[in-house]
């Protein structure tokens, strides 16, 4: 992790990215009920408020660990609204 403002561009444009595959799957089946891809949505937008505050963080003693812990958590969430986009 190269410093704070890659994390934070990271955290950004994974869940950019996920909000804007759901986006384009809402547009292409728009005969389909969209509250589960809305719940997706919201989720992504929660896990980015989530995890920019802990980035945000200052009282944290050891930053190098928290960050890469923050980083992890990145990864597991996405990978977890990815799969539940998959399943739409």
């Amino acid at each position: 992790m190269a410093n704070v403002r890659d994390l934070k561009k990271d955290i950004n444009f994974v869940l950019g990215d996920i909000i804007e595959a759901v986006d384009v799957w809402e547009l292409s089946n728009t005969d389909k009920d969209t509250k589960k891809s809305e719940a997706i949505i919201d989720e992504a937008i929660d896990t980015f408020d989530e995890l920019i505050a802990k980035v945000n963080d200052r009282s944290v003693e050891n930053k190098k660990a928290h960050f890469k812990m923050i980083n992890t958590e990145l990864e597991e969430k996405g990978l977890a609204l990815i799969e539940k986009l998959n399943k739409l």
